[in-house]
């Protein structure tokens, strides 16, 4: 089964091409098919991972420079990759008549090869135990997606595209300087390599690591979005197609968060104590911030990339928090957020088709004549709110559960924007479903079948991990204990009150 995670990677990438060079109905018909053979390989190899089976491969690639073709699935690549094999095909079942507009710079085939690729490139970062080649296949998950951005969208999406590859190219130089000093790092230590597992525990100065480490974190930073290097994602998320949109906060977006704990904590695990503090008040402000732009967007696209942008906020705090189960709920949350917010995006994109406005003040009333859009976004929403029941409540409750254990000032403060989150989600529903139905709302119909069939597995499994999120948390935890291994931190003992022992 070793090739397992090889042709995982490989099917998106050749399909991609292959359906690239198809037209019309029967490229989107190769490339779904494509999607739907490449999730369950991703669910195979998911399943075999849970059940204990060692899936690695290993190739010699650049021996001159000690860099491998190495694909490794652990507890928190096998949850990304299964998130990533789910919202493909969700994604693509959604955006079936992309590319039919006038507006569209290319037919929709192109659409479906482009986020094949950016698929295949990502199941590669997720899968990587090599920096070298995590670090290019970073970089190019940056090609289809700026595609995807200035090929279709809104009337601004080739600004917002350069806006975004402008950001993505910056943070990804900044690694590049980072990778090869961990290079050099290594050769000096006389076994030069890129291997993650020859890299860990690997002596260097003290500075060099701290330098190294704000090199990975900064790309990770933008990517995850961090506040102050976010503002990017709103021109992006308001100019792309729902779809683009639910895989770039969906999917690519995790990168950065995965990294943070892939590369930042596991090979820098003095620069990580030594730079916590400040991370820690940077995720607050992301966390807020986030949530406070999202109760003042007009947009309905940029309203739902302000709340990413305060849930990765919750992501990063509980990473740094360093504790086993804030770590495991972060983890965990970053599979949740992708389902909740693929949800979001897509129903989102529904009201906009029917509208032909993201205008939030152009809609009123929808639920009297579209109640199951209406309860779809309720329920959609409620999910982005962490309700208790959902996969997101579990996640949000770990990572605060945890990180009260060693940060319990902060964890106060941040526990403010799940209050603030209950006020975006539910001020927008009642904007836009409630109310006396608008002339322009009441000719709008309710889901299709094809809508319905988009958005269920989304809720569905929501509510699974809501009430059944042992078999993902197994592996979260099996991840987060093998981190804070490596990091060589252990939770904080708990603390009995004298009239309690």
């Amino acid at each position: 089964m070793q090739v397992l995670l090889t042709i995982l990677a490989l099917v998106p990438i050749v399909g991609a091409v292959v359906v690239f060079f198809l037209k019309g109905h029967v490229a989107k018909l190769v490339g779904y098919g494509v999607a739907l053979t490449t999730a369950v390989l991703g669910v195979l190899a998911v399943v075999l991972h849970a059940q204990g089976a060692a899936l690695a491969v290993e190739y010699n690639w650049i021996p001159a420079v000690g860099a491998h073709f190495a694909l490794d699935l652990d507890g928190m690549g096998a949850i990304l990759v299964l998130m990533t094999v789910i919202l493909v095909p969700v994604v693509l079942l959604a955006e079936w008549h992309v590319g039919e507009g006038d507006t569209a710079r290319w037919g929709g085939g192109v659409f479906f090869a482009l986020a094949l690729l950016m698929q295949g490139f990502a199941l590669v970062v997720f899968m990587a135990s090599d920096v070298l080649l995590f670090y290019i296949a970073f970089e190019a998950t940056l090609i289809p997606t700026y595609f995807l951005i200035a090929g279709y969208g809104g009337p601004k999406r080739r600004s917002a595209a350069i806006k975004f590859l402008i950001y993505s190219l910056a943070g990804g130089l900044v690694m590049l300087v980072a990778v090869a000093g961990l290079y050099a790092v290594s050769a000096a230590a006389g076994q030069p390599s890129f291997l993650v597992s020859d890299l860990v525990g690997i002596e260097m100065a003290t500075s060099t690591g701290r330098w190294l480490f704000v090199g990975f974190f900064f790309a990770f930073a933008v990517k995850a979005p961090m506040a102050g290097l976010h503002t990017w994602l709103p021109d992006a998320a308001e100019q792309s197609t729902p779809g683009t949109s639910t895989l770039l906060v969906g999917i690519l977006d995790k990168i950065g968060t995965f990294g943070m704990i892939k590369i930042c904590l596991v090979l820098f695990p003095e620069a990580t104590a030594w730079a916590t503090p400040v991370i820690l008040i940077w995720a607050i402000v992301s966390v807020l911030y986030g949530a406070l732009m999202a109760i003042n967007a007009k947009d309905l696209l940029r309203l739902v990339s302000y709340t990413s942008i305060s849930h990765f906020g919750f992501m990063v705090f509980g990473i740094f928090a360093l504790t086993t189960q804030s770590l495991s709920g972060s983890i965990f949350y970053m599979l949740n957020h992708g389902l909740s917010t693929a949800a979001m995006f897509l129903v989102v994109g529904f009201m906009i088709r029917r509208r032909g406005s993201a205008d939030i003040d152009a809609f009123g009333g929808v639920q009297k004549v579209a109640p199951v859009l209406a309860g779809v976004l309720l329920a959609s929403g409620l999910s982005a709110l962490a309700l208790p029941g959902m996969g997101s409540f579990v996640s949000e409750f770990l990572v605060m559960a945890g990180s009260w254990q060693r940060y319990p000032v902060h964890t106060a403060i941040i526990t403010l924007g799940t209050v603030l989150a209950a006020v975006y989600v539910l001020r927008m529903y009642l904007r836009t479903m409630t109310g006396p139905v608008t002339e322009q709302v009441s000719t709008h119909t309710d889901l299709t079948t094809r809508e319905k069939a988009v958005i269920a597995p989304l809720l569905i499994l929501l509510i699974v991990f809501g009430f059944f999120p042992k078999p993902v948390l197994s592996m979260a935890d099996e991840a987060a204990t093998q981190t804070m291994a490596v990091v060589g931190v252990t939770d904080p003992a708990p603390q009995v009150q004298e009239g309690n022992r």
